[in-house]
């Protein structure tokens, strides 16, 4: 047990133009090697092209995107008599939005394309109409857990 505190949770800020700390936390998660200013062009411009393409509001689609791709349920290994097992647990709401940014932008950066705008747009569209990668791995983490229910004793 620590014999410090518990951390206090930290509460993410929002982003300058739409006040939204679910933006911000796509951004920060977007951003490479320090460059604040370029995954800040990469999201807003990802978000105008997301207009364009369903001319519905952007941030309600990513909220939908999002939603869809947080998963319920993950398998954490635990050890029993020398053996690790996987074993299902339920994900809070704040870790599960965490993987959810987590696989769109990996979804995103694996896609071939043209660039980074071009794919997180059609990445996140794609996640909203519940198909894509980050989908598809949302599913197969679920999968899992639904394999290894027997061993949900070991909680």
């Amino acid at each position: 047990m620590s014999r410090r505190g518990t951390a206090e949770k930290k509460t993410a800020k929002s982003d300058p133009i739409y006040r939204n700390r679910l933006v911000n936390m796509l951004i920060n998660r977007i951003l490479k090697h320090g460059k604040k200013s370029l995954a800040y062009k990469i999201f807003y411009r990802a978000v105008q092209k997301i207009r364009q393409k369903t001319e519905k509001n952007p941030l309600l689609v990513l909220r939908e995107a999002i939603s869809k791709v947080t998963p319920r349920l993950a398998v954490k290994a635990r050890r029993k008599s020398g053996l690790t097992q996987q074993v299902p647990i339920a994900i809070k709401s704040p870790r599960g939005k965490v993987l959810a940014i987590r696989w769109v932008l990996a979804a995103a950066r694996k896609r071939p394309g043209r660039n980074m705008v071009f794919n997180l747009s059609s990445e996140l569209v794609d996640a909203s109409k519940g198909r894509g990668d980050a989908i598809r791995k949302r599913e197969e983490t679920h999968r899992m857990a639904e394999a290894n229910k027997a061993l949900a004793y070991l909680r």
